[in-house]
């Protein structure tokens, strides 16, 4: 997807913003308690050091020590430090509280953090795969399967574990930080000025980080991409990998990008790997520093032991959410790369309505009215066509590669929009623009040149446009297909599993079920592209004829390169270079001296040298 490649705009980031919010839907709630939760366990970390301090310090040591109101007034209610000096369990029973007040604070946040975790990952991936299904057939045709895959996997994933992970905490580092600094500015000025040194510093470099790295995770993720559309694409098609015996040649390719995307990560290792280690060694010093001076000022008499316990306790600390707003920093990099990556997808506009969206009756005459068409940023295909097909009959379509046939077809179904200047096509003269697309493709039976079966049995392949279809309709589609006989011969039937794409099928079993999947609709329009190609001549001619028997009312095109196919269509249509070159019955155009006549010839005499 190279146009993502400019550099993203204000309203670009505003948008991505926009929708990761909307993905919280469903979620905020479970978030918001975990997050209150890492603020509960972070308090309860805040007050053990003081705790300690005052035992130390008061109950103890007899020490004086400035402690607010609220806390003296606590202490003097248990019997005053004298009497906590005399009883010390009494600190311990507290600093127990303490601990189980926070392993509960933890629980809750772990709980509520993890359904908040699969409630978004449940909401982004519904999203997405509902938005990707709207799209129009030409956003499809213009993007890679596994790099689209990647994108509803990985980058959620990375989303989901920045939010989860990484902003879920900012309420206890903030509680940390904010508690941290407090209690150890009243407890020492001087030696809190001192273990504050390196922050700065470390905030400095976590955002010179994030600019830095931003553009490199960018590309990790885009050629972790091409990795997976290169897996997908093989493992889809290994019969033809095998067939032509290029399994070194894929496996040194895949290996290749393999080997170019481990170098990326190995290449972002160093500066990740320099940006934590300095971090690590900073705070280091920043214990180190807590524990020489401190030192120094207990010596000097400036400072109580139970204090500076409670110091060093609070630098210890203080070391985590300093190191983890470096981390939150980081993977904002790559979540901020993830979030850009799923509204690339989510900013492609929806496949609407282009008209009046009306729902006539499809059971009326097809005509093609000066139509011209090119795919973008490619040559015009069809050049001017104008030709009408009566309804109910067939009309068959003769081209060579390239010709246009199957444009022909896909711009009648709506997968393609005619521009403004390319003609029109109507249906009962009404055009298709205007025309509900529902409604239309529910009235258009297509059997496609390549036809695709899912991961699924042949009952529900067949059956699968509707939720529940009885066996018995499933059976009547397979015999007007000749597939009925085949599939009895399996060993569980239409019970049978066909695997991915329709693997464990022949190509023409394939064609077989794709005919039957598409007659099961009952359309009062049908187009077969191509799709008799895989099966012998004498299946070709019962399920022309069972076509005649069973659907005699409904306007039938047939595509295809074989005259026999096309000769009992009721006109035939000879495109050359997306022109129509020639048009009429088999009986006119067989002795036309046409590119019609020439092709009959030649297969004629192709037929006669297998017949001999």
């Amino acid at each position: 997807m190279e146009e993502e490649k400019k550099v993203k705009t204000k309203e670009e980031k505003a948008y991505s913003r926009k929708l990761l919010w909307s993905f919280l839907k469903g979620s905020k709630l479970f978030f918001v308690i975990s997050m209150v939760s890492a603020a509960l366990a972070a308090l309860a970390d805040m007050v053990s050091p003081q705790i300690i301090r005052m035992a130390v310090d008061n109950a103890l040591g007899g020490n004086p020590a400035s402690q607010p109101d609220f806390v003296l007034r606590l202490v003097e209610r248990f019997g005053g430090f004298a009497y906590l000096g005399e009883h010390i369990w009494i600190m311990a029973v507290a600093i127990l509280i303490v601990a189980v007040v926070k392993v509960v604070a933890q629980y809750c946040f772990r709980v509520y953090n993890t359904k908040g975790a699969e409630t978004l990952t449940k909401t982004m991936r519904d999203r997405l795969f509902g938005h990707i299904e709207r799209l129009p057939y030409a956003w499809h045709a213009k993007h890679r399967t596994g790099d689209i895959i990647q994108r509803c996997t990985s980058d959620i994933d990375t989303m989901k574990r920045f939010i989860s992970e990484q902003m879920t905490s900012i309420f206890r580092i903030v509680v940390l930080l904010v508690l941290s600094l407090s209690f150890m500015l009243s407890m020492n000025w001087k030696l809190t000025i001192i273990a504050m040194l390196p922050v700065p510093y470390v905030i400095f470099r976590s955002f010179q980080f994030h600019k830095t790295i931003s553009k490199a995770f960018l590309d990790c993720d885009e050629n972790e991409g091409k990795l997976s559309a290169m897996a997908q694409e093989n493992l889809t098609g290994v019969r033809v990998v095998r067939a032509f015996g290029r399994e070194r040649y894929e496996k040194d390719r895949f290996e290749q990008q393999n080997e170019y995307y481990t170098g990326l990560w190995m290449k972002l290792a160093r500066p990740m790997s320099r940006f934590w280690s300095v971090s690590d060694v900073l705070s280091g010093m920043q214990i180190m520093l807590i524990v020489i001076f401190g030192s120094v000022l207990c010596i000097r008499g400036e400072m109580l032991p139970g204090e500076y316990m409670a110091f060093l306790s609070y630098g210890a600390i203080m070391t985590w959410p300093v190191r983890m707003l470096g981390r939150m920093i980081s993977e904002m990099s790559k979540a901020g790369v993830s979030i850009d990556r799923v509204a690339y997808i989510m900013r492609a506009e929806e496949e609407k309505e282009t008209g009046k969206a009306l729902t006539p009756p499809m059971d009326r005459d097809i005509a093609f009215e000066h139509v011209s068409f090119g795919y973008e940023g490619g040559a015009e295909i069809l050049h001017d066509l104008s030709f009408t097909m009566k309804a109910g009959s067939t009309l068959g379509i003769l081209g060579g590669t390239g010709s246009g046939k199957s444009t022909m077809m896909l711009l009648l179904d709506k997968l393609y929009l005619l521009p403004e200047d390319g003609g029109r096509i109507t249906v009962g003269d009404v055009d298709i623009k205007d025309i509900e697309t529902r409604h239309l493709r529910k009235n258009i039976g297509m059997v496609l040149q390549e036809p695709y079966l899912f991961s699924r049995t042949i009952a529900e392949n067949i059956g699968i446009t509707e939720e529940e279809m009885p066996l018995e309709r499933i059976r009547e589609a397979s015999r007007a297909a000749c597939l009925d006989e085949t599939v009895e011969g399996f060993q569980k039937g239409y019970e049978t599993f066909v695997g991915e794409r329709g693997v464990t099928l022949s190509g023409g079993q394939k064609q077989r079920a794709a005919i039957a999947r598409t007659l099961t609709q009952n359309c009062p329009i049908m187009i077969f592209d191509d799709s008799l190609s895989a099966v012998d001549t004498e299946t070709d001619a019962k399920i022309r004829k069972a076509l005649e028997s069973r659907f005699g009312s409904a306007s039938i095109i047939l595509i295809s390169h074989r005259i026999t196919t096309l000769s009992k269509a009721d006109q035939i249509l000879v495109l050359d270079h997306g022109r129509i070159a020639e048009m009429g019955t088999h009986e006119e155009l067989k002795t036309g001296g046409g590119i019609y006549q020439k092709i009959c010839q030649i297969q004629s005499a192709s037929a006669e040298e297998v017949g001999a």
